[in-house]
């Protein structure tokens, strides 16, 4: 009874907010013109490191870094369905 009175006074405000609106207004999908930008697709003073985003062989610590990216991808990997199935196995004991 109070949803359907709560939907009736909704699309009662619905219904005069768009009786407020001028009718020269026209409802339609557009798409904005794309900015041009200079050189190789980027605007220099802001994206300054892309061109040299991805220069791997000059990371700084790059064996450090790798190690612990391809430790912790492994461990999350391992470590996250171990958990899952202990865990589901003691919900089920329990119940």
């Amino acid at each position: 009874m109070a949803l359907s009175r709560g939907i009736r006074s909704g699309l009662k405000l619905l219904s005069h907010s768009e009786a407020a609106l001028p009718r020269s207004v026209t409802h339609e999908f557009h798409a904005t013109s794309m900015k041009r930008m200079g050189g190789h697709g980027h605007d220099e003073p802001f994206y300054v490191h892309a061109k040299h985003m991805y220069n791997l062989d000059r990371m700084k610590h790059q064996k450090l870094k790798v190690t612990l990216g391809v430790l912790s991808a492994f461990s999350i990997g391992v470590v996250v369905p171990i958990y899952a199935v202990i865990f589901q196995q003691k919900k089920a004991a329990s119940g």
